[in-house]
């Protein structure tokens, strides 16, 4: 009965292994940079849902990529899917992915040209959130353009809050 608990539990731990885990990203992106990933971050306020992938490189930590999907007009919730292509109503564009490797400026992608943000738990601040995303950015002359970028991630969601909380006294 032991071997066959073990055994079922390998089986599952592969077949996470084989979706990626919980926390990772993939796409055609990984011939400008590798998608290896240490730890994610998911923050969210009123505003936006922001999801940061970094990796530990030696002794500088790299934000392999920060996906930030503006919220306005949308209620983010188990079973929503959001477009994540084109702007919101006051003219923002509706997701915009950055790339900080140490020592290197800032990479900002090109705008998304198709793509799609699912949330499968939680959503809101201070809640368990895991989801999955995937999005192809537009030809041209940006950073990542013509390329993809797809991602899983998981984590309790932050209060990026904004204020107007008075900064702590020393």
């Amino acid at each position: 009965m032991r071997k066959l608990l073990r055994l079922s539990g390998l089986l599952v731990g592969w077949g996470l292994l084989g979706c990626g885990g919980s926390n990772s990203l993939s796409g055609s992106v990984e011939e400008l940079f590798s998608l290896e990933v240490s730890r994610v971050e998911v923050l969210r306020n009123e505003e936006a849902l922001q999801v940061s992938y970094y990796r530990n490189n030696g002794l500088d930590v790299d934000l392999v990529a920060r996906l930030s999907v503006a919220t306005e007009g949308l209620e983010l919730k188990p079973g929503s899917k959001v477009n994540l292509a084109g702007k919101t109503d006051l003219g923002r564009l509706r997701a915009t992915v950055v790339h900080l490797a140490a020592g290197e400026p800032a990479r900002v992608f090109a705008e998304v040209d198709k793509g799609d943000l699912e949330i499968d738990e939680g959503g809101g601040i201070d809640q368990p959130t895991r989801g999955n995303f995937s999005m192809s950015f537009k030809k041209g002359g940006d950073y990542g353009s013509g390329r993809s970028l797809e991602g899983r991630f998981a984590g309790l969601a932050l209060d990026a809050g904004f204020g107007p909380e008075p900064l702590p006294l020393p």
